[in-house]
């Protein structure tokens, strides 16, 4: 890890850059998939499953049989397991639901605001170095609460063409029946414009690589939604001397070990504790089985040290973390403060790892940087709000003339119209009466 100790803010930007390749760099392929699949639909999935996969599946389809056979062959200790975290996570989502917002702005004006669900999502679920069946109940589960009508999940085969048991477990178990076996930019180009296996979908979720990201990034401009730019994971610590080392060394590299591309940093306001992590990090890291993986992303990563909470406090807003953990004697200060951050993490006893699994929360987080102006996804992500008004004679008589008054200044006499006919209307209505 590359060490800093009171950097110059000139310098912020370089020493915070992520390991990612940019977009251009892997735009030109994402294309050639997209318009192949576009194109030639199953055949060009099919096409580019074997050949950036190397397998070519019998069926990109889960039958329901494999859905039914997958409960037997996971033990009974991982079931329990997934079923607690899907109860934690369905109570944290299922307490997201908003009521109908009204409200009468105006004598006669009622207005009101109601959440729909979106009918059609694509869920991505990474497969690569380990099959992350976790990301099935943060995103699932939060669409079956929403309503969505029909949810389609895409997640790469492994070199037999199958996918993980457990994944196909936790699909079964958030009611999820339109599985296929496509990973990678040809799934995301599916959902984005239906073949003849895979429905097109008008919203896709789920992390991924940087090719998987870039897909979904291309696939807005074809009218498909996407959740956020959720690329490689990312987690910074921020921490002073009452942290315990090993706990803050321990997180550090339960992030690098998702894949070379991830990137961890510490931030601390104690140089002990900077020499400790670093000694600790190299102790842990030789014990984990997915060790290369780790020091590919441990060179891209940082051990910063700086002297004041207000730079500290400037620094992590500047990088805005996917995952930022807090274990300083000054909470309160960095809690108010921080203001860019997918999810935050707080004290020695809350590894990131619990909201990757279940505490409740949701492990789909904005990276990148996006934490700056992307949520993390939750319920009101499969959900769009739609705005209502109705407005009664009374309303419009009184409301009429600033609408009048305003759609003239804006040279919109139809606007205009609009009211002036209706109040004319009303008028003669009266002088009938009268």
């Amino acid at each position: 890890m590359k060490k800093y100790f009171d950097p110059q803010k000139i310098d912020w930007e370089d020493i915070l850059s992520r390991p990612t390749r940019t977009f251009g760099d892997i735009e030109e392929t994402v294309n050639e998939v997209f318009k192949a699949v576009r194109r030639d639909g199953d055949k060009a999935v099919r096409e580019y499953t074997l050949r950036f996969d190397g397998v070519s599946p019998e069926s990109m389809a889960v039958q329901e049989e494999e859905l039914m056979e997958a409960e037997g062959a996971i033990d009974g200790e991982l079931k329990n397991a997934i079923r607690r975290a899907y109860d934690n996570i369905y109570k944290f989502h299922k307490a997201q639901k908003t009521s109908p917002v009204e409200v009468e702005t105006s004598p006669g004006v009622i207005c009101w605001q109601q959440k729909k669900p979106i009918q059609k999502v694509g869920l991505y679920i990474p497969g690569g170095t380990a099959p992350l069946f976790s990301t099935i109940l943060m995103l699932a589960i939060p669409a079956k609460i929403a309503g969505c009508k029909e949810i389609v999940l895409c997640s790469p085969p492994d070199k037999s063409g199958n996918l993980h048991p457990a994944v196909l477990y936790t699909a079964a178990l958030c009611g999820i029946t339109r599985v296929f076996k496509v990973g990678g930019i040809q799934a995301v180009a599916a959902m984005a414009f239906g073949t003849e296996s895979i429905p097109k979908v008008f919203k896709i979720f789920g992390p991924g690589n940087q090719y998987v990201t870039v897909a979904k990034q291309l696939a807005t401009r074809y009218g498909v939604a996407i959740d956020m730019p959720a690329g490689p994971s990312e987690l910074l610590v921020l921490a002073d001397d009452t942290a315990i080392p090993s706990f803050v060394a321990a997180d550090l590299l339960s992030q690098a070990e998702h894949g070379a591309d991830s990137q961890v940093v510490l931030v601390t306001t104690s140089r002990e504790l900077l020499q400790k992590v670093e000694k600790e990090v190299g102790i842990q890291l030789g014990k984990l089985p997915r060790k290369d993986l780790a020091e590919k992303a441990i060179d891209n990563s940082r051990l910063i040290y700086v002297s004041s909470r207000e730079t500290a406090i400037d620094l992590i807003n500047e990088y805005g973390p996917e995952h930022f953990i807090l274990c300083t004697a000054e909470e309160e200060y960095y809690l108010e403060n921080t203001i860019n951050a997918g999810s935050v993490f707080i004290g020695n006893y809350t590894p990131e790892s619990a909201g990757d699994y279940a505490s409740g929360t949701n492990h789909t987080l904005p990276t990148n940087g996006y934490a700056k102006q992307y949520s993390g996804v939750n319920l009101d992500s499969f959900t769009k709000s739609i705005t209502y008004q109705k407005i009664s004679e009374k309303g419009i008589m009184d409301l009429g003339e600033t609408i009048e008054v305003m759609a003239a200044a804006e040279g919109l006499q139809g606007h205009k119209n609009a009211v002036t006919i209706r109040k004319e209307y009303l008028r003669q209505a009266i002088q009938k009466v009268g």
